[in-house]
């Protein structure tokens, strides 16, 4: 009984079978150990070290124009023991030897689907677009590099590499990394330097292809001999390695290709079906060329080729991978490598000479080559052949890739893997820096829309629309930035169409007439080239996007129903330079005028809330219930209370950052802009249905206003539009010392994308007098216009027209009140204004700032005079419903 009684005693023995503590904060233990039955805590907290590091250094270094690899690998070498690893006890509490397995197993999962990004990257057609040029260029930076890296592993071998490591082994390993060109960090700095679309960026983008490929080729050979016991087993290992390459790619591509299509992938992007077969097949390729000896990557970067081009799907998949592999996953990897790397090793003059030169030979070998090819054997000059030899020679992390797999190989060794380190940094570095030396803007060929064709020169005039010598505006850059702006960018574009039956009727018909019936729209669409892959592959495909474009679709269909000739354009471009593309769009394309949208207008308060409460349609009809005013986003502070304030961060910060856009153009366009502000709300349901409109103009001078006098006077030879202009004379000024103050107040340079919008002219008798001269001619040419000679203005036009002058001591006031007052006889209404921010002739802003405390208005943000001026923030702040056109003369204009 005694033994029996042992054990059950020892069965509930509860000291005995107490659940293992797992330690923590409250424990009084440190939850940063490693444990390695639970390391996902230690995990945890290096991986917010690696990514904040990484993400640090990478807003720095961005300032320079630099890849973000740069960031990642600099950050792994100071968080090694080149710099922090030097403080006591960090890496062995921080990284421990232990815990660097679970890093090492996330980080290679993340690199195999790093590596299937990049064989999405790569499109075929890029390598058929002047193959043969490419080719050459592509193979000399792949000879001549291999052959002087093969000669630099000789010296360095005796040196620093051990007798137990074959030589052949390490110099096939050498030989790679002088010869690979990182394709991913050639298309990002193809793309920021806007080269895309140049004969040399097209070459050298088909060039890194090609140079990729061969490139991976050559490192799952190496990889294949070092494993291989023999030469038999390595070419069993290559041969092996090439049939199941050639399965990927025709069976099981052709099999991809169909379940696209059964799955309508292609069509409406990647279905959970398709993804969960593709990333079956990514880590299924992986695992097969990982068993067989070459490394799992070169299986990652096959899966990536097969995937089905058509329908973007490869953009697609990009889309749903790219954030969690390029936020997490990469610099994980390259934090490793940085680990790896201790720059203390270089600790004498002959570590220190090899390093020199390997960077020497590497960047002479690889520049040397392409530029000598694309020099003699693609017909490039000089300058476009070390522009091509300077991108060619981006390593990046591609070669990063090579030299991790050579140390987990144990051909290299950590002091040559530093060496070979720094060498790819300053390569990497050093592009950027010569392309703009070598290869300024002003220097540029760009390339025709089928591709390539070199020696081309830019498009002959003959194809830009001529700008007009007269008040007629015949060419229009129209800016379409999301699907929101198509509405009222269709509404201003009805404004600037005249029928052409019009002109052919009126008196004054004839040659010069019929040319003013003559408008052309370039529908310009935006698109905000991020830090993402996928949209660097949008940039290069720019030609397919043209083409299937939904907003250009759309626009491009209204204009074949209206008969006006619509001209599509893409820009993808960082937002810092979104406004210079959208200036220097118009200039080079010969246009007359920039219509830019404003953000729609956004009612505060649900239409279905209407349509279940009864009272709520009646309190609707109050300001107070909704508003649809689009500058209600960006007043600063909060709406009376009921009001839903939500989604006010975001709303706001939405339309501040547009205002800057905005501000930005009218700062940088060398031709006429007009800024169209739908305060109708096309999208509301109660915004009035009318095929007739009806302008209102204020004019109180300058030349903004003069501009959009002719602007009106355009219009209004459509018979469906009629205006109302009326010229309202500020009398009984205040003191002109009050009148300083002010003016000075708001003669601070206020500036967009770092460029100052607000700069009035001297405030001297003989400016004033010029542009009262001016504003007097303009107007005596449409209120008295001539009885003999050549009739400049067509009668019916003016017949369509009123004018009227006003005198007030409150111009502001008088204009609302007018606006208000004008008959539109069932017309839509609309307001057009001038900008009058640079050479103001009235300063209105004590007045403005009046009418803002009587409307409530008292946090009107400044940026809404800095974007529309003082004229049309009154109008905003009055509550009116009336659409506004703000209109800026070009700086030529002006005087």
């Amino acid at each position: 009984m005694g033994e029996f009684s042992g054990q059950v005693i020892s069965l509930f023995n509860l000291s005995k079978r107490a659940a293992k503590e797992q330690g923590g904060l409250l424990s009084g233990k440190d939850p940063s150990g490693y444990n390695k039955d639970d390391p996902i805590r230690l995990w945890i907290i290096q991986v917010g070290i690696i990514i904040g590091m990484a993400s640090f250094l990478g807003l720095l270094l961005k300032r320079i124009r630099q890849p973000k690899v740069i960031a990642e690998v600099l950050g792994g070498i100071i968080l090694g023991p080149t710099a922090f690893g030097r403080i006591p006890g960090f890496t062995e509490h921080v990284f421990p030897e232990e815990s660097r397995s679970y890093l090492n197993l996330v980080a290679n999962i993340g690199l195999c689907l790093f590596l299937f990004l990049v064989g999405l990257e790569i499109e075929g057609a890029i390598i058929k677009r002047n193959a043969r040029l490419s080719m050459m260029i592509a193979l000399a930076g792949m000879v001549i590099p291999f052959a002087l890296g093969v000669g630099m592993a000789v010296p360095i071998y005796k040196h620093f590499v051990d007798d137990s490591i074959k030589f052949t082994h390490f110099m096939l390993f050498v030989g790679v990394a002088f010869s690979i060109t990182a394709f991913p960090v050639l298309c990002r700095i193809l793309t920021e330097l806007k080269l895309l679309d140049t004969t040399v960026g097209i070459v050298v983008l088909s060039a890194g292809v090609a140079n990729d490929i061969i490139g991976w080729v050559l490192l799952a050979l190496t990889v294949a001999l070092v494993n291989a016991g023999s030469g038999l087993m390595a070419l069993y290992i290559l041969l092996c390695c090439v049939g199941w390459t050639l399965f990927l790619l025709f069976p099981v591509r052709w099999g991809l290709h169909w379940l696209a299509v059964k799955t309508g992938s292609i069509e409406t992007g990647p279905t959970t079906v398709f993804m969960t077969i593709t990333i079956l097949i990514v880590f299924g390729s992986a695992f097969f060329t990982d068993i067989i000896g070459v490394h799992a990557i070169f299986g990652a970067f096959v899966a990536g080729l097969i995937v089905p081009r058509e329908g973007h799907l490869n953009i697609t998949l990009t889309e749903k991978l790219e954030d969690m592999v390029s936020i997490i996953f990469l610099p994980l990897y390259f934090t490793l490598s940085g680990l790896s790397t201790d720059l203390g090793l270089l600790n004498n003059g002959m570590t220190w000479g090899y390093t020199i030169a390997i960077c020497v030979v590497a960047f002479t070998a690889k520049f040397g080559g392409c530029s000598l090819a694309a020099r003699f054997a693609a017909g490039f000059n000089w300058r476009e052949a070390s522009t091509i030899g300077s991108l060619m020679s981006c390593k990046g992390l591609i070669e990063l890739i090579v030299l991790n797999v050579g140390l987990s190989a144990h051909i290299l060794s950590q002091r040559v893997f530093s060496m070979f380190v720094l060498e790819a940094l300053v390569l990497t570095f050093m592009t950027t820096p010569l392309c703009t030396t070598f290869y300024p803007p002003q220097f540029r060929v760009r390339a025709t829309a089928v591709g390539g064709v070199f020696g081309a020169v830019t498009d002959p005039e003959d194809n830009k629309p001529k700008r007009s010598q007269d008040f007629h505006k015949r060419s229009f850059t129209v800016v379409l930035d999301k699907l929101e702006h198509v509405p009222s960018m269709m509404a201003m574009t009805q404004l600037i169409r005249a029928p052409p039956n019009v002109i052919a009727d009126d008196k004054s018909s004839g040659t010069k007439a019929a040319e003013r019936s003559r408008v052309s729209v370039e529908a310009l669409r935006l698109i905000e080239l991020s830090d993402r892959t996928s949209a660097v592959m949008k940039s290069w495909a720019a030609e397919t996007i043209l083409q299937t474009d939904p907003i250009l679709g759309i626009f491009k269909m209204f204009g074949l129903l209206n008969d006006l000739p619509i001209t599509p354009a893409l820009a993808i471009v960082p937002y810092d330079e979104l406004s210079h593309s959208v200036a220097e769009h118009a200039r080079a394309w010969g246009s007359d005028m920039i219509i830019v949208p404003w953000l729609p207008p956004h009612p505060t308060a649900p239409f279905h809330a209407e349509e279940q409460h009864p009272k709520a349609v009646s309190d609707a009809a109050t300001p107070s219930a909704r508003s649809n005013n689009p500058f209600d986003m960006i007043w600063k502070g909060q709406s009376s209370a009921g009001g839903n304030t939500g989604s006010s961060s975001d709303t706001t910060s939405a339309s501040a950052i547009h205002s800057q856009f905005v501000r930005g153009v009218f700062v940088q366009a060398t031709v006429d802009v007009a800024l169209f502000v739908d305060q109708t709300g096309v999208l509301m349901p109660n915004s009035q249905a009318s095929d007739m409109q009806h302008l209102f103009l204020p004019f109180f001078g300058g030349p903004d206003d003069r501009l959009a006098l002719d602007f009106v006077a355009q219009c209004c030879e459509n018979p469906r539009i009629t205006a109302t202009v009326v010229k309202i004379l500020k009398v009984d000024a205040p003191d002109g010392e009050e009148d300083k103050e002010v003016t000075e107040h708001f003669t601070v340079a206020s500036a967009a994308n770092g460029i100052p919008d607000t700069v009035y002219g001297a405030a001297s008798t003989e400016t004033r007098l010029q542009s009262d001269t001016a504003d007097n001619i303009i107007w005596a040419k449409y209120t008295t216009p001539v009885t003999t000679g050549p009739q400049t203005i067509p009668t019916s036009t003016l017949d369509r027209m009123s004018f009227h002058e006003l005198s007030s001591p409150t111009p502001l006031h008088t204009a609302v009140v007018q606006a208000h007052a004008t008959e539109s006889h069932g017309a839509r209404k609309l307001v057009v204004v001038g900008r009058s921010r640079r050479m103001a002739v009235e300063s209105h802003t004590k007045e403005l700032r009046e009418l803002i405390s009587e409307k409530g208005k008292t946090h009107v943000a400044g940026e809404v005079m800095k974007t529309i001026g003082d004229v049309g923030t009154a109008f905003v702040v009055s509550g009116s419903e009336s659409g506004i056109v703000v209109i800026q003369a070009a700086a030529t204009r002006e005087g």
